[in-house]
């Protein structure tokens, strides 16, 4: 009875070690991955917080899928190459002078 028992213990102490290996080595990948993580972030112009940021990253997505539905309409109608890219330049010019038309709080 008594060696069944040491045995029973033997296989826990293993599988609890064997466990604390798996954590250990898994918590060892997080911190490198965290690690990666800060160093490629650190590097990167933190956005800034507020209402008046969320607005104004608000309003330049709205302007950009604005900029890519009339890009991606020229091309599923199937204009010519000459006159999307006609349309490409007209948009660059006025994208801008539109956005700050339609946004501007003057």
């Amino acid at each position: 009875m008594s060696r069944e028992r040491a045995r029973r213990r033997a296989e826990r102490e293993a599988e609890a070690a064997r466990l604390a290996e798996e954590r250990r080595v898994r918590a060892e990948r997080e911190s490198r991955r965290r690690e990666r993580w800060r160093r490629i972030c650190g590097r990167l112009p933190r956005t800034a917080p507020g209402g008046a940021a969320r607005g104004r990253r608000r309003r330049a997505s709205a302007v950009a899928v604005l900029f890519l539905a009339v890009q991606g309409a020229a091309w599923l109608l199937g204009l010519a190459s000459m006159a999307r890219f006609g349309l490409l330049v007209v948009s660059l010019l006025v994208f801008p002078i539109g956005a700050f038309l339609a946004f501007d709080r003057r």
